[in-house]
């Protein structure tokens, strides 16, 4: 139907833990103007800091492959050539996902790991679903450094997400791009905050299979952190949650029954098969449900769909644009 927005973030903002890592990542090259580095021009080294440790980086990388989901978008606006990633992993809204000259790895549950060895790589961005992976990449490109800047579970999300963001910029003499998409997500999170009345009930689902699942504050994927970021007022808690990609089990009646005021979403078959003709849009689940039709979410039009693409994409981009459209949905509630 619609879409959303903000209240406090609980922690240091992505822009600053952007900052804050430029400062401690040391490059071999000084900074030109305007933030953008040397290093395009001549070989030289970063240190990066990931996941598992401290890492010297080759700048340019002679040869790139990528497997985390979260890097594919960044990764296509900046231009950067891969020789080998995860295409099969990819969107469809990623133009990389059909480039040919790009050594496809698969995906993760049957994935061809002796296909990098071709690609013979300087660098693999590893992460996400192939994290489980990192050992037999050691194996097959021992020469290769291997960075994995998942979100830490430990460290707030939005922060994660700059981080990333900023040691793919230091490798890329990407600095002000970095800086851009950090400083967007802190804007956009801004407004959300602003924009929520600290007391309207907030229940965030998935919708897989023409399921809906439930995600849980704080434990659940994609969206159980913007909780704990927005002080966003649960409408439903409950005992065991997990972080389960298809959310947790839930009843139309005890959404119904915990009658939110706000419904975020994740459309998990938007991304994975849109183009099945058994697909139903979550959309069409919740909004033509007869038993959700009280809801005040429903009823009031205040369900905010994430980004078709989100399930394969979950980059800094994906949320920046969510929460612009939430923050646009609780501004016009107002």
């Amino acid at each position: 139907m619609t879409s959303l927005s903000r209240r406090h973030f609980g922690a240091a903002s992505a822009a600053g833990a952007l900052g804050l890592v430029l400062t401690a990542c040391g490059t071999s090259t000084d900074a030109a103007e305007g933030g953008a580095s040397d290093i395009g021009d001549a070989a030289g080294t970063v240190e990066i800091e990931d996941n598992n440790g401290t890492h010297s980086v080759q700048t340019p990388p002679a040869s790139v492959v990528a497997t985390d989901n979260r890097t594919f978008e960044t990764l296509e606006s900046w231009g950067v050539t891969l020789t080998a990633a995860a295409r099969a992993l990819m969107p469809s809204t990623n133009s990389l996902k059909d480039d040919e000259s790009i050594i496809d790895l698969g995906n993760h549950r049957e994935p061809d790991l002796e296909a990098v060895v071709a690609a013979e790589p300087t660098l693999i961005l590893n992460g996400q679903r192939f994290a489980q992976y990192h050992d037999d990449f050691v194996k097959y490109a021992p020469e290769a450094t291997i960075l994995e800047l998942d979100p830490r579970d430990d460290h707030p999300f939005a922060e994660e997400l700059a981080r990333q963001v900023t040691a793919l910029g230091q490798i890329f003499a990407k600095e002000a791009e970095a800086e851009e998409l950090a400083t967007g997500l802190d804007a956009a999170m801004e407004r959300v905050s602003a924009a929520y009345d600290g007391s309207a009930t907030v229940m965030a689902v998935t919708v897989s299979g023409g399921e809906i699942g439930y995600i849980a504050p704080g434990a659940g994927r994609t969206l159980g952190w913007t909780f704990d970021a927005f002080g966003f007022v649960p409408a439903l808690e409950v005992e065991g949650a997990s972080d389960d990609h298809q959310g947790d089990d839930i009843s139309v009646e005890a959404i119904a029954s915990s009658n939110p005021d706000w419904i975020l979403v994740m459309d998990r078959d938007a991304a994975i098969s849109a183009d099945d003709p058994a697909y139903q849009s979550a959309a069409t689940i919740l909004e033509a449900s007869e038993a959700l039709a009280g809801v005040t979410a429903v009823a009031e039009g205040n369900i905010v769909y994430m980004p078709a693409d989100t399930y394969t994409n979950e980059s800094i981009q994906t949320y920046t644009e969510y929460f612009g459209t939430l923050a646009d949905a609780l501004e016009g509630s107002a």
